[in-house]
């Protein structure tokens, strides 16, 4: 095949379109002009129509582009200049659109910028407005450190990278003039095995093994070399001049219902992302996008006019990845309708109630315990509820132990401890008033008063009374203090029954 522009073909599928585009070879003894490394002719058709409307109609199939540029203090700022210059064009030469050519640009030295995403542009003139205020980095050359960054912050959905499912192809286009200060091999690889075709443009001072280490194979078409920034903007030129000349998808001489894609000088049909192509190769249904393995939703797919969405099941939220789903807290406030406790439970949850409340039957409020119910204390005598909680309280003749749950018996006669004038008889925990010989109690069963029996006592008699009376009063004394160490000894002997059960 001859070197002369107008008998090179295109090819259009992938990624051939970048490398006819970066790797045309020079005219016959062209100095300055770019070369690329052993690259072998291929059949070609012939040019076809005018420059002015090639410009207009070229197309190329959708790619997620990435262009990575040194901007080391090696490349003087008339160089950088060139350098976006270059972008700019490329950028004329591509169907940039969301579905179509997305675009990317990483501006590295010994550090790394991503200039913008994927994401960011869907139109040339906002994406060479972009680039027009690019500024250099400066210093250091870190090759392998910007290929990382573009694998982990730039080929990424959320980046505006597409599905795998999409079949998109993901491209790198590196352009240095100088040696990688770190390690590119391994970084290189890594990304080539993560399905990213990797072209290495080298400029004026350029390792040529370290592009090589970096490159896709076959190296022949995927290492480039120019000898100045001043020759990398004809690239572009000489694109224009021969990609665009047997494309058929352009000169509208197809019948793809919706997307063409030209293959050398003759073309394949395609549909737009959501679509499948029928039997017939030309026209697209719409394809069900939630159908088992077309999706990467976590729990729900909804279709949406040949794309979906996801969605999670109840109890669930959907991530910030929009894709995987993760339990919501179920006890949150607003979220239940428990009364007193909710328990969360693996995107569900469960109502319990406080100490002292059991669950009613509806399973969401709570009804008060009684605590005094039988087996709900340890209250020997009485227990008096109080809201939630109980006290214990002893029988009348009987007094709360310091444990505060056991009681002891009363003594109800011991001085100041009941109120009658003259005898106090003990009765079990409680007690009675009764009067000395010749007296009588009265009607308030407490004060007692002479009885009055006859109206002739002699003076010896009434000695007698007062005498006997003397004699009671005596012996019931005596009996209260005997009773009161009766008492004293029985209280020992039960703490010391109780002392000897402990042991």
């Amino acid at each position: 095949m001859g070197r002369a522009l107008g008998t090179r073909g295109c090819r259009c599928l992938a990624l051939p379109l970048l490398l006819l585009l970066l790797l045309l070879p020079p005219p016959p003894g062209a100095r300055g002009s770019p070369h690329r490394l052993r690259r072998q002719p291929r059949p070609g058709g012939g040019r076809s129509g005018s420059g002015a409307a090639a410009d207009t109609a070229c197309k190329n199939r959708p790619l997620d582009l990435v262009f990575i540029i040194d901007s080391s203090r090696s490349v003087r700022p008339e160089e950088f200049e060139k350098v976006k210059i270059f972008l700019s064009k490329m950028i004329d030469t591509l169907d940039v659109g969301e579905r179509t050519t997305r675009v990317a640009v990483m501006n590295y030295a010994s550090t790394v910028k991503v200039e913008f995403p994927l994401r960011t542009y869907f139109d040339k003139a906002s994406m060479k407005e972009a680039i027009s205020h690019i500024e250099p980095l400066s210093a250091g050359t870190m090759t392998g450190l910007a290929i990382q960054t573009a694998m982990d912050e730039v080929f990424t959905e959320e980046m505006g990278t597409r599905p795998a499912t999409f079949n998109i192809p993901k491209v790198v286009i590196v352009v240095t003039d100088g040696r990688p200060q770190d390690q590119v091999q391994d970084v290189a690889a890594s990304a080539r095995t993560a399905g990213i075709e990797i072209y290495a443009v080298g400029v004026d001072r350029a390792d040529m093994q370290s592009l090589r280490i970096m490159a896709s194979e076959p190296l022949d078409e995927h290492v480039f070399y120019v000898e100045t920034y001043g020759v990398i903007e004809k690239l572009t030129s000489k694109f224009r001049e021969t990609f665009c000349a047997a494309n058929v998808c352009a000169l509208g001489t197809h019948d793809c219902e919706q997307v063409c894609v030209s293959n050398g000088g003759s073309y394949l049909c395609d549909c737009y992302e959501g679509y499948a192509l029928n039997p017939d190769k030309r026209t697209c249904s719409a394809v069900d996008m939630c159908a088992p393995g077309r999706h990467e939703c976590d729990q729900i797919c909804v279709s949406n006019n040949g794309s979906y969405v996801c969605e999670c099941y109840e109890g669930y939220t959907l991530n910030p990845d929009k894709k995987t789903c993760s339990a919501t807290d179920m006890c949150a406030a607003g979220r239940h309708d428990c009364a007193q406790v909710c328990l969360s439970n693996d995107g569900s949850y469960s109502c319990e109630c406080f100490e002292g409340y059991t669950l009613n039957p509806d399973k969401k409020t709570c009804s008060a315990v009684d605590m005094c119910a039988p087996g709900r204390h340890d209250c020997e005598q009485v227990c008096v509820r109080d809201d939630l909680f109980y006290t214990c309280d002893c029988y009348p003749g009987y007094t709360l132990n310091p444990d505060k749950k056991t009681c002891s018996r009363t003594d109800v006669c011991a001085p100041g401890a009941h109120d009658c004038e003259q005898v106090c008889v003990g009765n079990g925990g409680s007690y009675t008033c009764d009067c000395y010989e010749g007296f009588t109690l009265n009607p308030d069963e407490k004060t007692c008063s002479r009885a009055i029996t006859s109206s002739l006592i002699t003076a010896e008699e009434s000695c007698k009374c007062e005498a006997i009376a003397a004699l009671r009063d005596s012996v019931t004394s005596r009996l209260e203090a005997l009773s009161t160490k009766l008492d004293e000894v029985s209280e020992k002997l039960q703490a010391y029954e109780g002392s000897q059960q402990v042991v």
